[in-house]
């Protein structure tokens, strides 16, 4: 069935109002975008950010009487903010979505491969993964630096903590690699809920606990392992400095990301009392911090 996409210019301030007078007047669907590629970063926690200005853009049925909708709108905001009406192709839209998530490479050995395309390499370490509720599909940058640096240097039988581990996808590839043991640790249920499926999909299960950090913290508090894996955000990867690198063993490899690379010095140094650092490598906007840890002395 077509549509008829009608986008309306708003404001921080008005777009939730804005968003209300198009859902009343009919849409299917409202989304938000942001109008001028304005990038927000590590939030409040429990705050929700949106743009300073940005679109609404409201879905109708191709037969709706967009006269009456926006004189609908311009009734109850007081006046017709500045808009653009376009049709919206008909199309099968998650055929669209699915042909456009592809297997994808991560150095010579990993592969991420979505259930429903076969592995382009058999023999390679193929991880099963769809996008869905957690974060982690290897399609960003920040994933993508730490899967490879697995492909490269996890070669070990050794237990692995990811620590905030999404979907699960670096534990996942650590447990494929030969891990022993992954500890999977996140602060939010729907991470621990989506790592635990694809774990079963991939048949890792068995070598992957994954773990809330509060269960993480009363059932393993003097835990150290060989490889610590860290994909959050730059602050609260500072915050943690300590905490993570505790729980690596002397001798054993960390791995940061989720860093921009104007906040690689500032995360860096929260580590180099503990850590010897590797060269920071990047991929975009964004950087992995690795490093081995200083023998006690």
């Amino acid at each position: 069935m077509p549509w008829l996409q009608l986008t309306l210019e708003a404001t921080h301030s008005n777009s939730e109002q804005l968003s209300e007078l198009l859902t009343q007047a009919g849409a299917s669907a409202v989304t938000m975008q942001d109008a001028h590629d304005e990038p927000i970063f590590e939030p409040p926690p429990g705050s929700t950010p949106l743009w300073k200005e940005l679109l609404l853009t409201g879905l109708f049925e191709a037969d709706a009487d967009m006269d009456a909708v926006l004189k609908s709108i311009e009734k109850g905001f007081g006046s017709l903010p500045n808009y653009t009406l376009n049709p919206l192709e008909d199309k099968d839209w998650i055929r669209e979505w699915m042909d456009n998530f592809k297997p994808m490479p991560f150095g010579e050995r990993l592969w991420i491969c979505p259930s429903w395309h076969e592995p382009p390499q058999p023999d390679a370490v193929n991880i099963m993964l769809d996008p869905g509720m957690a974060f982690g599909t290897g399609t960003h940058p920040t994933t993508s630096l730490c899967l490879k640096w697995l492909d490269q240097h996890f070669h070990q039988p050794v237990d692995v903590i990811d620590y905030g581990c999404g979907s699960g996808i670096l534990g996942i590839a650590a447990s494929l690699l030969g891990s022993q043991r992954v500890y999977a640790v996140d602060l939010d249920p729907q991470a621990l809920i989506a790592t635990q499926a694809n774990a079963e999909k991939n048949q890792v299960q068995n070598q992957i606990e994954t773990l809330s950090v509060n269960e993480f913290n009363k059932k393993h508090p003097d835990l150290q392992c060989p490889l610590l894996l860290a994909n959050i955000l730059a602050a609260p990867l500072m915050e943690l400095s300590s905490i993570l690198a505790a729980h690596v063993l002397p001798g054993g490899h960390i791995v940061l990301s989720g860093i921009l690379a104007e906040q690689a010095d500032k995360v860096a140094s929260c580590y180099k009392k503990w850590f010897e650092l590797d060269e920071i490598e990047q991929e975009g906007d964004w950087i992995h911090i690795s490093g081995t840890k200083k023998e006690v002395s």
